[in-house]
């Protein structure tokens, strides 16, 4: 038996893998190592590289390694770069979990838990955001992510799977025990690319958008640690071996910060008073997201150890340090 995580070489799906594998599971990671790191995966586990797309390979990972649960992480997430290229978005998050889907049911797989995203709410009309308000997504990587809800939804009712959908909101930090982190060096992920700037890795940080309405005009979002975010992953899937239904479910503190605001907290943390600019908003971003997160908690019983921004910042700065210790060694 072993639970195969699909993209667990890059930034979310790492820390699913460290969180899976210090609790004695048997792992196997497929990643075609397009954005992801194989250093990122300990050598616990087993790592193939790969196309989730492939479903000749995929069913013979399946049947090789005994997998009995799939946690779906591998996608396209940058919303701007969406907009300009919708048909890979497309093809890569909604296609290629097609193909995933298929190959799960022909493998015999019966659970799977599924990286959803906030951005399927497109501008909600309330917030917090709750789970069963109108599906409205804004930009082509939100509606890939809607699509592959609803191919999940059908295809566990036809087949019999039982899957728990989970949707984040802002990801950001760093395992706490510095063994992974956003790695890539272009990632978009505001405290990434504000840690890059406060370390003199970038010449400044450029924000997008100040007439949104909102208390300062910049975007508000709720940012919830990686490693919260990993382990209510594993909540979900001992809540689907326990034999529980299927469900979907946000993920995040509901409480939101301001891009200034979070700028202010980098600076005071990191030491650093970087430079910043001011851009015109980029297409595709809404005003605010902040997750209503009661169910996840009333469901699965999680409960987040790390909801606190200056420590999210911290642990990111820390990882974004000896990342460079890493990149220049």
């Amino acid at each position: 038996m072993a639970v195969l995580v699909s993209g667990g070489a890059g930034y979310i799906g790492s820390h699913m893998v460290l969180e899976l594998l210090d609790r004695g599971e048997n792992v196997v990671v497929l990643d075609n190592l397009s954005t992801g790191f194989w250093w990122a995966v300990p050598k616990e586990a087993v790592l193939v590289q790969g196309d989730i797309g492939d479903e000749a390979l995929l069913e013979r990972i399946i049947a090789e390694h005994g997998i009995t649960e799939i946690a779906h992480f591998a996608a396209k997430i940058v919303v701007p770069e969406s907009v300009t290229d919708p048909l890979g978005y497309y093809f890569n998050n909604t296609v290629k979990t097609r193909a995933l889907l298929e190959s799960a049911v022909r493998g015999g797989v019966q659970r799977i838990i599924f990286s959803s995203t906030a951005a399927v709410y497109g501008e909600p009309a309330v917030s917090p955001v709750p789970e069963e308000i109108a599906l409205n997504p804004i930009n082509p990587y939100g509606r890939s992510k809607l699509m592959s809800e609803w191919m999940l939804g059908d295809v566990a009712r036809a087949h019999g799977l039982s899957y728990v959908a989970l949707r984040y909101f802002n990801v950001a930090g760093a395992d706490p025990k510095g063994r992974s982190g956003q790695s890539s060096p272009n990632a978009t992920h505001l405290i990434k690319v504000a840690g890059q700037a406060a370390l003199g890795q970038r010449a400044g940080l450029q924000v997008f958008g100040t007439d949104y309405p909102t208390p300062d005009g910049t975007c508000i979002r709720d940012y919830i640690h990686v490693t919260d975010l990993a382990r209510a992953h594993l909540s979900a899937l001992d809540h689907l071996r326990a034999g529980g239904k299927s469900l979907t479910l946000n993920c995040g503190y509901g409480r939101g910060y301001s891009v200034k605001e979070v700028v202010d907290v980098v600076k005071r943390v990191s030491g650093v008073d970087f430079p910043v600019t001011y851009a015109e908003r980029r297409p595709g971003d809404p005003a605010s997201l902040v997750a209503k997160a009661d169910r996840i908690r009333d469901e699965l019983g999680w409960r987040p150890e790390h909801d606190d921004l200056d420590e999210i910042v911290g642990q990111a700065l820390a990882w974004e340090d000896k990342l460079r210790t890493r990149n220049t060694a």
